[in-house]
């Protein structure tokens, strides 16, 4: 078995390492930008968008001062509410460099005179090359059609800035523990792949996948659900918010159904912990990520945790399935 996933997922720490070093004082300036602004845009697509959802959420959770709109490439595009030289500044995040609906928004954003930052790990790619400000995740090429080193250095810079540029009262801490987080990754990635190589055995006949999540780790849940489970695994997949558990899922909810659940003791995690014992009750089949299994960190930090053990998760079961955790079928190959 020798995937190009496995050797990229290795690469996290380093590649981590690697655009802090690299990168740190174009993110800091962009924090002081941050900081005079009347709102900031997370414009991405798949893996990209499930960074800005997460950092999102972090922030509003930590009722800090910035005000944050999600958007994907092409809703950015349409949207109507974009006004010439707002004070604004947008932030585009795709591992290519090259996603059409992300590129076009952020050519949109130039024409309103909005200042733009491009999080991209392609030098030469045109969003670095038309962005105000670029900032070049150090993963070198990334194969493996998930994103792992992508994902996590993205996730790293918009943490870095936004939380740098926040009145979060503990953010000089969390700070410390992102800028702590190749360690801690390396340590995860040794001491988690057994239990979920396990896991995938138990898991790999089933087609269909919840995944829940609260405050930063909805993020990862879509993630989870989208360009990991569907893309990566080739199985069906729907992320919710835990809070939504009760519209919708609570009535397909039952025995013998699999429902993975992200948790970190959050505030909001209290409704996670409510469809968790509903799910026991029924006998689902509960997968549950909990924060404190792995980690002592600011809670906010949970996606770059859980990520982890559930890569190695996705990664047994597209191969006990007789898949390229890698490979695609039609992404790349299909434009609209």
């Amino acid at each position: 078995m020798n995937y190009k996933m496995y050797d990229e997922m290795m690469e996290q720490p380093d590649s981590l390492r690697k655009t802090f070093e690299s990168e740190l004082s174009t993110m800091d300036k962009i924090s002081d930008l941050i900081s005079d602004v009347d709102k900031v845009y997370l414009i991405g697509c798949g893996s990209s968008i499930s960074t800005c959802y997460s950092v999102r959420d972090a922030i509003r959770m930590s009722s800090t001062n910035i005000n944050i709109e999600v958007y994907t490439g092409y809703e950015f595009y349409y949207n109507k509410k974009l006004t010439e030289n707002e004070n604004s500044i947008a932030i585009f995040t795709s591992q290519s460099g090259e996603t059409a609906d992300t590129l076009a928004s952020l050519r949109r954003a130039n024409e309103f005179g909005i200042h733009t930052v491009s999080i991209s790990n392609e030098p030469d790619s045109s969003m670095i090359k038309e962005s105000k400000t670029p900032i070049v995740t150090r993963c070198e090429t990334e194969t493996a059609i998930l994103g792992t080193k992508t994902y996590i250095t993205q996730l790293a810079c918009l943490y870095q800035i936004l939380f740098k540029a926040s009145n979060y009262e503990n953010k000089e801490e969390l700070l410390n523990q992102l800028n702590d987080m190749p360690d801690t990754l390396e340590e995860l990635l040794k001491s988690t792949e057994y239990d979920n190589k396990l896991y995938a055995q138990d898991f790999k006949n089933e087609d269909i996948f919840y995944c829940l999540g609260s405050g930063p780790n909805f993020g990862l849940a879509y993630k989870l659900a989208m360009t990991m489970f569907m893309e990566g695994a080739i199985k069906h997949a729907c992320p919710e918010y835990s809070a939504e558990f009760r519209h919708g899922l609570i009535e397909r909810a039952e025995k013998g159904v699999p429902i993975v659940f992200l948790t970190s003791d959050l505030e909001s995690d209290e409704i996670t912990q409510k469809a968790i014992d509903f799910c026991e009750n029924l006998e689902v089949k509960s997968i549950i990520y909990k924060l404190n299994d792995y980690a002592d960190v600011d809670k906010l930090l949970s996606p770059f945790i859980l990520v982890i053990p559930l890569e190695w998760f996705i990664y047994y079961l597209a191969h006990l399935n007789g898949e390229d955790p890698g490979a695609t079928r039609h992404i790349g190959k299909v434009r609209y």
